[in-house]
């Protein structure tokens, strides 16, 4: 899309760049100068009585108590500051304490895990468990014992895991499926009701070699969960199948690849193990809700059993909650700890729930459901939190520390969290083989910050008296000190509200009197300079008016820098002169432009008259429109009969002045778009495709006359008469071309 774009000349014919404005600097200067010439000098009258200077040591003696002030004040912010990062640290440093004992805790059990996963006890028990594992599938139940093993889960286990977890389950959804299973259920765990009898008990009684296996290493097994304090021990084959319980629960005979339990963590993790094939390998499980400890959360550690040549099964061993528990509240000793009444450490998991004991269900379990609910917690889940005395993934932590904390960031900040009102936390990862938890440490801010309001009241109240002094003494001097200025400040106003004939009385004799007299020659010789200003203003105005229309001066005034419109049905006239270069070689440059503006006047009269907006002057040449600023109905109409008016304005001009210059002219009809163009260089400028077809017209056979598109011709088809020109391409088109006349 072509555009024209040429700078405007002013009504001499000069061109003038709109980015300077019309008076420069220096002339304003010049006319700041002349106006103070006809202000004489103020005369320095000599003063008496109490000068300025002594009325500035009075109030420096107050500024010096005001000092000592500020700088007790400056004290007192170091000192709370101090504080603050005391208890900020002292959290941190319980937070590090609390983390290096859980991860060395956990490091610990992989550690014996791994190590009596691989002794030669461990071997020698897989391989003889394997074989009578084995053995034991070839041994059937009798109907009598397989409805006792039913009646079992129906009468036993069944109702006290609903009891516990508030669900429903079948009553044989847990038999095992296998023969081995079933016997190995049957014989020990449908004949305890107590899990300590149940440890202490290996042999079955049924003469099978799994007795006799479970027998004779049952002894070591024991010893391996008291001696340490697992909550459980499982002996496991390649197959799944668990071979072995220390407190012989339901999980007994159950296989974790086909069983009950296959999408458990506990079966993932064994999974895991044995797909490394190595004795090296070691799995810990997150939390979670293990059916045969009727729903209590479970964590395991799993490691392979073998040695180099190979593996034989796996141990798995179920970690106490409460060695975790035990961990994290430090033996529930929080105040002898560094944690006052509120402080606590907690775990988190990435689902945003807690992995350890709320120190406040520990303390006051009835009063929880009511402190967490009250800060977002859902009351089913605070119910089934008292309901089984335990937070571990039931509790939601999900607050901005543990956030932090997950995306692997350790630092401190001052939030709300899961109880309570704001409190400060310190926050960090763990690194933890397995396990993807963070640890955070949390106050509430009102008992950490406690030595901080302590110390803020005492300073207060130690600085009231000599506030309450020195404030009375400044009362009294600042009313003599501030009258005059006051009477300046109202004057100021006066001046800014645009009052510059205001004066001010000239009563002291001090510096004040002579900054009154100063204030009152300022006054006068600002309302001068406005006066020049608003002469200065209209001038730029009537300048601006020149340049653009008046609706994007409104709009280029307001600050706008990107002005452009788009306007439909708009006629475009582009002309320009025919042979004047040719007579202005024959002319000097001051007769050029007398001659030029002469026609560009004339132009500019035809515009008014036919009531064509003048869009930019050219030299040699005119750009206008109809219907771009007030919008026409005849906007076409008028556009051809100021073309037909300009070659009368040049007529009239070769009359007067024996030339033979002629005008070509284009007229085109459509939407175009205005604007202003440039920064350094401001122009107002038209552009579209109705500027291209006018600009192109006006040249499609290089004589004088009026050339017009097909939409101009097809618009005043009835009352002009047209011939056809020839035709010009637009945008790969071809547009006819017809001449008026």
């Amino acid at each position: 899309m072509a555009r024209v774009t040429t700078k405007p000349t002013g009504g001499n014919g000069v061109k003038v760049d709109s980015s300077h404005e019309p008076v420069t600097e220096s002339e304003r200067l010049r006319a700041g100068a002349r106006t103070d010439q006809r202000q004489p000098p103020a005369k320095i009258r000599r003063r008496g009585g109490l000068s300025i200077q002594s009325k500035l040591l009075i109030m420096l003696l107050l500024v010096s108590l005001l000092s000592a002030l500020i700088v007790g004040v400056i004290g007192f912010t170091s000192g709370r500051e101090s504080l603050r990062a005391a208890a900020v640290d002292q959290l941190t440093t319980i937070r590090e304490l609390r983390a290096f004992e859980i991860e060395s805790t956990m490091a610990g059990l992989q550690r014996g895990v791994s190590l009596d996963s691989r002794n030669l006890s461990a071997q020698t028990l897989s391989r003889e468990m394997n074989a009578a594992w084995d053995e034991l599938q070839t041994r059937e139940l009798t109907p009598e014992q397989q409805a006792e093993l039913a009646a079992y889960y129906a009468d036993t286990f069944v109702p006290e895991l609903e009891a516990r977890t508030g669900d429903e389950y079948s009553d044989i959804a847990f038999i095992p499926e296998s023969n081995a299973g079933r016997w190995a259920q049957y014989h020990y765990t449908a004949q305890f009701a107590d899990f300590d009898e149940a440890l202490a008990t290996d042999d079955g009684g049924d003469g099978t070699p799994y007795s006799e296996v479970a027998q004779q290493y049952g002894d070591y097994l024991s010893r391996l969960v008291n001696a340490v304090g697992y909550e459980d021990l499982l002996l496991l084959n390649l197959d799944g199948d668990v071979m072995y319980s220390a407190y012989k629960g339901v999980d007994l005979g159950t296989n974790l690849e086909t069983g009950p339990y296959r999408d458990s963590l506990l079966a993932q993790a064994f999974r895991d193990t044995i797909a490394t094939a190595s004795v090296n390998a070691i799995e810990t499980t997150d939390f979670e809700r293990w059916v045969p400890s009727l729903g209590v959360p479970t964590l395991w550690v799993v490691s392979p059993i073998g040695n180099d040549a190979g593996i034989t099964g796996a141990l798995a061993v179920q970690v106490p909650l409460a060695t975790i528990n035990d961990t994290m509240t430090g033996g529930e000793q929080w105040g002898e700890q560094g944690l006052g009444r509120t402080g606590e450490v907690y775990l988190a998991g990435r689902d945003g729930l807690m992995r350890s004991a709320s120190r406040e269900l520990l303390q006051n379990p009835d009063g929880y459901a009511e402190a967490v609910i009250a800060n977002g917690t859902a009351p089913t889940t605070a119910e089934r939190i008292a309901e089984v005395n335990g937070t571990v993934l039931l509790q939601p932590v999900d607050s901005f520390s543990v956030q932090e904390a997950n995306l692997g960031n350790t630092g401190t900040s001052i939030s709300q969290d899961y109880i309570g009102g704001e409190s400060i936390t310190a926050y960090t990862p763990l690194e933890i083989e397995g396990l993807d938890w963070v640890a955070v440490a949390r106050i509430e801010s009102s008992e950490a910050f406690a030595p901080v309001a302590d110390f803020t009241r005492n300073l207060v109240l130690s600085t009231l008296a000599i506030l309450l002094a020195v404030s009375v003494a400044s009362l009294l001097l600042a009313q003599v000190f501030t009258r005059p200025i006051k009477r300046l400040v109202d004057a100021v106003r006066r001046v800014a509200g645009g009052d510059l004939a205001v004066q001010v009385p000239q009563g002291s004799r001090d510096e004040f009197g002579d900054l009154g007299n100063a204030f009152n020659d300022m006054s006068a010789s600002l309302r001068i300079k406005q006066d020049l200003i608003d002469a200065q203003r209209e001038e730029n105005q009537k300048l601006l008016l020149t340049l653009m229309p008046e609706t994007v001066a409104a709009r280029y005034k307001n600050g706008e820098e990107t002005i452009a419109e788009e306007h439909d049905n708009v006629s475009v006239v582009f002309a320009e002169l025919v042979g004047f270069d040719e007579h202005s070689q024959e002319l000097t440059g001051s007769d050029e432009i007398a001659q030029l503006n002469l026609l560009m006047r004339g132009f500019d009269e035809a515009a008014t008259n036919a009531g064509v907006e003048k869009v930019r002057t050219l030299r040699g040449g005119y750009l206008a429109s109809s219907g771009l600023i007030v919008p026409r109905v005849d906007n076409v109409r008028r556009a051809v009969d100021f073309a037909q008016e300009m070659r009368k304005v040049v007529q009239r001009f070769n009359a007067q002045h024996g030339t033979s210059i002629d005008l070509r002219a284009g007229v085109d009809t459509g939407t175009v778009t205005s604007g202003l163009v440039g920064r350094a260089s401001l122009a107002y400028d038209l552009w579209g495709d109705a500027v291209s077809l006018a600009y192109r017209v006006r040249s499609v056979t290089g004589d004088p006359g009026i050339y017009v598109s097909q939409a101009v011709r097809d618009r005043l088809q009835d009352s002009v008469v047209f011939s056809e020109a020839g035709t010009v391409e637009l945008q790969g088109r071809p547009q006819s071309v017809w001449k008026v006349g």
